[in-house]
């Protein structure tokens, strides 16, 4: 249901089925989502096609993204994942090392936007997805400029975040994990945009003694309060923890180097420190130490500053969604990197779809635009009156145009009878093919939508 402007209304087509399949059959291999021998040919051809590129993919989900960003404070979180074909890449070409430097591979650096005040998932706003080498450059890392180096990444999305939200957001924040501590990227904040890293280097400091030493000397902010800490990976679940705060402001210097580089020689900014009181048994205590240029003078400015840093697990969610855990990118047959480069672009963008669906079902306020266009709503709306039932549990209890109201249309088209488990992942997939066949028909019966790109 969103439009992929290739300059060719065929691809245009063939790209949102493909979407749309991927969802529904929550998977990234050719012979599952595309329905038969026929849609994995099809969906062939379109990986083929030299009109179909990453950028392209990304480049119209972003700018539907942005347009859901309109007027609210956006949370750009990125952060890198590796695909790697470790005892299934032996076909594969055009793929350099992966991770472990051995099995063939590549990688994903993505930013996604989270509404910072009610913490939904709205969309991708940049990814560049690479292959490494298969041989060493033979380039020395001290002697080589950040722009040369893989870190660049992560300047690059943030500049990338910052142009494509600058007219619609009405605050930006980039957060990162502990790899995106780096002075460069700290120097070239965009004007007008905030940050908040996870501290993973404990600098000199130019006064003396280490950045980490110095923020033990601060007295707490107040009493301790509580968070929710985000799970640490497949398996793991949510837990709470008591934290105390303390923060203060700094002052780092510009590391000595042997590539000259025009940041300048110190910044200024604000550290706050994350300390858990009585972890449970066995379970490594929270300990963060988070750079940030947003204002952290009074624990509850600490404490905001804390919780936007605890959003980046939503960009965790997508890559989880993306790979092992949902549709196993990992296991694909396409073999050719130009191809894989363009189905992980797809696939990006329909683990986005998939969350925000499951996202959704509790009730939201945000708009069902995030995920299908303003001239589709009518006809959700006549396909959903079908499926209220006689009882109250059987009727939509949403406002009609959100994004709730979009979810509980899909989950009922995907089998879910309004009692018992809530609808999960697979629930919501099959409820969105189902969508998403019934719309196309509208859509073919109606030029002016397809003209507009709004078909399936």
């Amino acid at each position: 249901m969103q439009g992929c402007s290739f300059g060719d209304i065929r691809l245009d087509r063939r790209g949102d089925a493909i979407t749309e399949q991927i969802v529904a059959t929550g998977s990234l291999v050719l012979r599952r989502f595309g329905g038969g021998r026929s849609g994995e040919l099809a969906a062939a051809r379109f990986l083929a096609s030299s009109k179909v590129t990453p950028e392209a993919i990304i480049d119209l989900h972003a700018t539907r993204t942005a347009a859901a960003a309109q007027g609210r404070r956006i949370v750009a979180v990125q952060d890198t994942t590796e695909v790697n074909f470790s005892g299934r890449d032996r076909s594969r070409r055009g793929l350099g090392p992966g991770g472990d430097g051995k099995s063939l591979g590549f990688f994903i650096h993505a930013t996604v936007a989270v509404d910072a005040d009610s913490e939904t998932l709205l969309g991708v706003l940049d990814t560049q997805i690479w292959t490494r080498p298969q041989e060493d450059t033979g380039k020395r890392r001290q002697t080589t400029a950040v722009e040369e180096k893989e870190t660049m990444r992560w300047i690059r999305a943030m500049k990338a975040a910052h142009l494509r939200l600058l007219q619609s957001a009405a605050k930006r924040i980039h957060v990162t994990d502990r790899e995106g501590d780096f002075y460069a990227l700290l120097a070239r904040v965009p004007d007008g945009d905030d940050v908040v890293i996870r501290a993973r280097h404990d600098r000199r400091m130019p006064a003396g003694g280490t950045l980490f030493e110095q923020a033990d000397t601060w007295p707490d902010l107040g009493e301790a309060i509580e968070i929710v800490v985000p799970p640490r990976g497949p398996g793991d679940k949510p837990r709470k923890a008591r934290i105390v705060l303390r923060a203060n402001r700094v002052r780092l210097g510009k590391p000595e180097a042997k590539v000259r580089t025009p940041d300048p020689a110190q910044i200024d900014i604000g550290l706050v420190e994350v300390r858990e009181l009585e972890p449970p048994a066995r379970v490594k205590p929270v300990r963060w130490r988070l750079l940030t240029t947003l204002p952290t003078a009074t624990l509850k400015e600490a404490a905001e500053v804390v919780r936007l840093y605890r959003l980046r697990w939503r960009i965790e969610q997508v890559f989880r969604a993306l790979k092992s855990d949902g549709l196993a990118l990992e296991e694909t047959q396409v073999e050719e990197a130009d191809r894989l480069f363009k189905l992980a672009a797809l696939g990006l963008t329909a683990a986005v779809r998939i969350l925000q669906l499951v996202d959704a079902r509790d009730g939201s306020d945000r708009p069902a635009t995030d995920a299908i266009d303003a001239a589709l709503i009518e006809p959700v709306a006549a396909i959903g009156k079908t499926l209220e039932g006689k009882t109250e549990k059987q009727r939509n209890p949403h406002e009609k145009g959100n994004l709730a109201w979009l979810s509980w249309i899909a989950a009922r088209l995907g089998g879910w009878n309004c009692y018992y488990k809530k609808p999960g992942p697979k629930t919501m997939a099959i409820g969105w093919r189902q969508l998403a066949a019934m719309i196309s028909g509208f859509v073919i019966a109606t030029p002016d939508l397809a003209a507009y790109g709004a078909d399936v």
